[in-house]
């Protein structure tokens, strides 16, 4: 892959002014160590290149629900035709950043009868509508049409990824986005969502404390420390070191101006919440980008990853790319220097011609910035996949 040959080829500059005794028994062993205190010493959380999955939970839609869309909207039903594995496979797998959507659901069995599955004959199984009765943020990603996720409650989601965390210590740091979803159904006698007021804001903030002790999280107020703002943290260059960074997790909500205005409510950046937002370069509270056109806003990702912003950009979307084995938008991301690039195929739809996957080469489930990174830590990994099967 082009791309992996120009990430591979950078010089390896800052890596040999390491101090590093090779005179141990096992050089190879002695080197990689010393990389690895470099590495973690050096490096800060934006100076980071990970891949991630979009829309994590998603399994896939039943057939016969599948068929009746793809005659009333074929567009729409290949946007929704792809799936992805249970969590913590995607994670053994390199994902570094995981995305999820949740529904307010503060009683219970809001959304305990899906329509579309109505439509086409069929019923929840059992365990899913046991999940769907308790209290609690429900996953999915469309009320009453593509409602099947690999976890039905978000503690269920967040206990996954804990455990998985706890059991891998020096993982990069995950990136775990959230989109609230608050839409009316797509569907005439469909279930609308809840809106998200301020209860259900501080609710999502203790869900995930119930699950991520404050040493495992990475938070707005970590970064911004004695900082007048979190702006002006970043571009002070306030993130953790990687480090500090390894084994633990930072949130970030996805949504537009309203929802990240909503949840931030009248703090100067976002003292005392979980999750970052997605704002504008200006903000006070500006410490994340979601700018998901790698190609269109190529110019401004870079920008702003130079600046010291973190960004998610995504490498495909709505199954385009995957069909037509296009790399373009993939290649754009991997270079544009966003730490998080999201897709939908970290690994090849068997029923596509030519292959498309999106992850990084060989191994690795974390490589060093091409923007910020590139020249200081040459080839090294430095997060690598012992089980991962190699890119073809």
């Amino acid at each position: 892959m082009r791309w992996a040959a120009a990430m591979l080829g950078m010089t390896s500059l800052g890596m040999a002014q390491a101090p590093c005794d090779l005179t141990a028994a096992s050089p190879d062993r002695a080197r990689a160590s010393c990389q690895r205190a470099w590495m973690d010493a050096n490096l800060k959380l934006n100076d980071l290149l990970m891949v991630g999955t979009h829309n994590s939970y998603k399994e896939a839609m039943p057939a016969s629900l599948m068929a009746l869309l793809r005659q009333a909207d074929p567009g729409r039903a290949d946007g929704l035709d792809y799936s992805h594995q249970p969590l913590s496979r995607q994670l053994d797998d390199g994902a570094r950043q995981l995305e999820i959507d949740v529904y307010y659901d503060p009683e219970g069995g809001r959304f305990l009868n899906p329509a579309g599955l109505a439509v086409a004959g069929l019923t929840l199984d059992p365990v899913r509508r046991a999940a769907l009765a308790e209290p609690g943020f429900k996953v999915m990603h469309v009320q009453d049409v593509d409602v099947f996720s690999v976890c039905v409650l978000l503690a269920d989601c967040l206990g996954v990824i804990r455990r998985w965390s706890l059991a891998h210590p020096d993982h990069a740091p995950l990136l775990l986005m959230f989109n609230a979803k608050t839409d009316a159904s797509p569907l005439p006698r469909g279930t609308s969502a809840l809106p998200f007021d301020a209860a259900a804001w501080d609710a999502l903030d203790r869900e995930v404390q119930n699950v991520f002790p404050a040493d495992a999280l990475i938070t707005p107020d970590d970064v911004q420390g004695d900082h007048p703002t979190l702006r002006e943290a970043v571009l002070a260059g306030a993130w953790p070191t990687l480090g500090q960074a390894r084994g633990k997790v930072l949130f970030a909500l996805d949504e537009g101006e309203e929802k990240a205005a909503a949840y931030r409510g009248a703090r100067r950046s976002l003292e005392g919440r979980i999750f970052f937002i997605n704002t504008d370069e200006a903000s006070p509270a500006a410490a994340y980008l979601t700018l998901n056109d790698p190609v269109s806003d190529g110019s401004r990702i870079r920008a702003a990853v130079q600046a010291g912003f973190i960004v998610r950009t995504r490498a495909d979307a709505d199954t385009a790319e995957a069909r037509a084995n296009d790399v373009r938008r993939r290649d754009a991301a991997l270079a544009s220097g966003a730490q998080y690039v999201s897709t939908d195929y970290m690994r090849p739809d068997a029923r596509f011609a030519g292959g498309y996957q999106a992850r990084l080469p060989g191994h690795a489930a974390a490589l060093c910035n091409p923007v910020r990174a590139a020249g200081r830590c040459g080839e090294a990994e430095i997060e690598r996949i012992a089980s991962a099967r190699p890119v073809n």
